[in-house]
């Protein structure tokens, strides 16, 4: 077994999220930014030369084979017939449930990690192609910069975002993403904007008068943090966030926060850390 490496998973937060149509295959198109946040799970990655992948250290309540932490690195090996192995203790910061994108992040983080360090030396384009199966935020994580979304969110356009601070609250419970997509009140018919009029006049979360009316919680956070700023929830929930100008409003606004609720300061991130340390590892000495 060679040494531990250390390899960040960054959450992201949907600046809006609109439902634009529902596909025939059951999934919806969607029209979103990705900002990519600096709260991050880290992943310790340990090659293997016997070829089996465990997971013995990460969230108690997911089984080892269905995290998908477990499911990128066979996925690689598959695709690539690698017959390297690999130890993956998971180490969670990003709330589940929470709309934070921290299981398709760790996923993306193992695909980007063990492309490196087994030498596979895939691209990255099909790097995403082999985690969109795992999840559809999966290739925002792989591509590894903030963007505007597309399609199922797999259509992607990087964006360069303004510096920002944001403060994250999580209510306390899980959402699950696939209950508020089948939800009968969900609208699927908003009309597909530009990014220019995202810009210019904002949008919204289809997702949010769902969630709200499901999750009294999430009705509460967002009632409060609306009080002293733009509220909004990320993804389908349950984690909402509001933007701030600086870290220092960020942290006035985070100690206020009720302590029911767990609160996070974030800043945006335009580049994933993930390929600034594969960019590290790269240079020369």
């Amino acid at each position: 077994m060679t040494d531990e490496t250390l390899w960040p998973a960054p959450a992201k937060l949907n600046l809006f999220l609109h439902v634009t149509g529902r596909r025939p295959d059951g999934y919806h198109d969607l029209q979103t930014v990705f900002q990519l946040i600096d709260l991050c799970d880290t992943i310790a990655i340990s090659v293997r030369a016997d070829g089996r992948i465990e997971r013995p250290d990460g969230p108690p309540d997911v089984d080892p084979e269905a995290d998908l932490t477990v499911r990128a690195a066979r996925a690689l090996q598959v695709a690539t017939g690698c017959r390297l192995g690999a130890t993956l203790r998971v180490r969670k910061r990003i709330p589940m449930g929470g709309g934070l994108g921290g299981g398709s992040s760790d996923a993306a983080s193992v695909l980007l990690g063990l492309n490196e360090l087994w030498g596979c030396r895939l691209p990255v384009d099909q790097l995403a192609r082999l985690g969109l199966p795992l999840g559809a935020d999966v290739p925002v994580f792989v591509r590894g910069s903030s963007a505007w979304g597309q399609g199922v969110g797999e259509d992607l356009q990087p964006l360069e975002l303004p510096e920002s601070w944001y403060v994250v609250i999580h209510p306390g419970v899980a959402v699950g993403t696939r209950d508020v997509f089948q939800s009968p009140e969900l609208t699927r018919n908003s009309p597909v904007i530009t990014i220019r009029a995202f810009f210019q006049s904002g949008a919204r979360n289809d997702c949010e008068p769902v969630v709200r009316a499901r999750f009294p919680e999430v009705a509460d956070a967002l009632d409060w943090l609306g009080r002293f700023a733009p509220a909004r929830l990320t993804g389908t929930g349950s984690c909402i966030f509001a933007p701030c100008a600086t870290a220092i409003d960020a942290e006035r606004l985070a100690a206020r926060v009720p302590d029911r609720w767990t609160s996070y300061v974030a800043r945006g991130l335009n580049v994933s850390p993930v390929h600034e340390l594969l960019r590290a590892r790269s240079l020369p000495g």
